[in-house]
């Protein structure tokens, strides 16, 4: 199978590549700015905010399979409207797509989420992420559409960053006891992104994980995993600031699950 990950530079794409390269795929990667070093993948540039070039690179590679996972949190160009060029170019071109979205979509205002409810966000990527979706099913309605969650891995996540550089008096900021999401880890998301593409299903999924926490609670596990203090790490609640977003926003994958050979670990088990 020949096989495209568009933004494949960062934490999900990189593990979509060697997920793909390890299953016998044949790989072709993209990145805006600096391309990885991983044996028999080829890796080109492409800024998805230009639509003739999403065009003519998925025109000219013909893949059997496209997942998108390009985004900029404070771009709207290029979570938006590069979307929606590459579900044209995947169109066009006859491959099937993956299209990576976010729980950003939602308000937090009914805290349980299934596939059936309707976006109602209440930040710039949030609205970005639900336009997005919209420009997905009208361009390619035979598209899988995921919404995931926080992602983390073995130390890469902006997460595990934030926790490292708090925890060790580097970083400034804290961590909220009231900002609850269902953290997924980036092997069990690339994972059901691959078994999802080579199905037959389309439309919107929910792959996140399967525990419920707050940032401060994630926070604690990630340091206990790896070593560090967790009585250094600052706490608050993120309603007390102005920050925009949802605070309690959980995605229930019970549909996607039934219809997955990857399970969906919690954050409680990933991280022990």
């Amino acid at each position: 199978m020949r096989i495209l990950i568009v933004g494949a530079s960062g934490l999900l794409g990189s593990e979509l590549v060697r997920q793909s390269v390890s299953a016998g795929y044949e790989v072709t990667a993209t990145y805006l700015t600096r391309p990885r070093e991983v044996p028999g993948v080829d890796w080109l540039p492409l800024d998805v905010r230009r639509r003739e070039d999403a065009v003519r690179l998925i025109g000219t590679l013909q893949p059997d399979l496209i997942v998108n996972a390009a985004y900029r949190n404070k771009d709207w160009t290029t979570t938006a409207d590069g979307a929606a060029h590459v579900a044209i170019a995947a169109s066009m071109a006859g491959g099937r797509l993956v299209h990576v979205s976010s729980d950003a979509v939602f308000s937090g205002t009914a805290m349980d989420y299934d596939e059936e409810c309707v976006p109602d966000p209440v930040s710039p990527y949030g609205a970005a992420k639900a336009a997005a979706e919209v420009a997905v099913k009208a361009v390619a309605p035979g598209a899988v559409i995921t919404r995931t969650s926080l992602i983390i891995g073995a130390g890469g996540s902006a997460h595990e960053e934030l926790v490292h550089s708090l925890a060790t008096g580097h970083g400034r900021g804290v961590l909220f006891t009231d900002d609850v999401r269902c953290p997924v880890h980036v092997s069990d998301l690339a994972a059901a992104l691959l078994e999802l593409g080579r199905s037959q299903h389309h439309g919107i999924h929910h792959v996140a994980g399967a525990d419920a926490v707050s940032r401060y609670e994630l926070g604690r596990l990630i340091a206990r995993r790896d070593g560090l203090d967790v009585g250094r790490l600052p706490y608050g609640r993120r309603a007390d600031t102005d920050l925009p977003g949802p605070l309690d926003v959980r995605l229930n994958c019970a549909m996607t699950q039934r219809r997955l050979g990857t399970r969906l670990r919690g954050a409680r088990e990933f991280l022990t």
